[in-house]
């Protein structure tokens, strides 16, 4: 983690790469932007996180405050700048889950007013299977929603033993549904079982600058249960 006073001097040094630039801001080349865009959000929160960074130097280069007529949008509405010591200058709306399911536009406009869109689809997943508290150490049947017919998604699976291993990996999702395996299972100790299941895409952006971009779109929703072996569970029956 970066000491207060270094994050303070990254966070100065990029208001000043921008404040640099001549009053018509052809020193900045629009072509060498770096477009990074990210959108998230879990069913948790309920809400999404949609964040857009202009960035001078590629993916990791210096984050950028759009002067005008320079601007960034998200489906017609100006977004106005912040920042962080620890992420820079972005540009950023949350929006209810329910309100943002569907199509979105994001429209990069530089300093030489020309235009660079961007859509894109949001569907959250959700869970249909009802996971009960306690689950016996067998092959566990999840049904899906949100999906296409065949699709990928990120599953975690952590108890809370020191230096277990768990289970991450991405697994296909056919028709929605999905099976974690006995033998996946093993990799767990009988006890809290914590679940994730992740939505993950990420495309390069085509449509945009010289220097092109990222687009990254996840979200994901938990549940926990207590992990048995078949054995307690019907010794707990009788």
């Amino acid at each position: 983690m970066y000491k207060p006073i270094f994050a303070a001097l990254i966070l100065s040094s990029s208001l000043w790469l921008v404040s640099c630039r001549g009053k018509d801001g052809k020193d900045m080349k629009p072509g060498s932007i770096y477009l990074d865009y990210k959108v998230w959000g879990d069913e948790d929160a309920g809400y999404i996180t949609v964040r857009l960074q202009y960035r001078f130097g590629g993916h990791n280069g210096t984050t950028l405050l759009l002067e005008d007529p320079a601007k960034a949008e998200l489906d017609g509405i100006r977004l106005k700048a912040d920042s962080s010591r620890m992420n820079g200058i972005y540009y950023e709306a949350i929006k209810p889950v329910k309100e943002f399911t569907g199509k979105h536009t994001i429209i990069f406009t530089d300093i030489n007013k020309k235009q660079y869109p961007e859509e894109f689809s949001f569907q959250p997943i959700s869970l249909k299977t009802r996971v009960p508290a306690v689950v016996s150490r067998d092959d566990l049947v999840f049904d899906l929603d949100g999906l296409e017919p065949q699709d990928y998604v990120r599953v975690l699976l952590s108890d809370t033993v020191a230096f277990s291993e768990g289970v991450s990996r991405i697994d296909t999702v056919k028709n929605g549904r999905i099976t974690i395996t006995k033998a996946q299972l093993r990799f767990l100790a009988n006890g809290p079982v914590h679940l994730e299941f992740s939505k993950e895409d990420e495309k390069k952006i085509r449509n945009g600058t010289r220097e092109a971009g990222n687009f990254s779109v996840s979200y994901g929703l938990k549940r926990d249960f207590i992990l048995k072996d078949e054995d307690s569970l019907a010794v707990e029956d009788k």
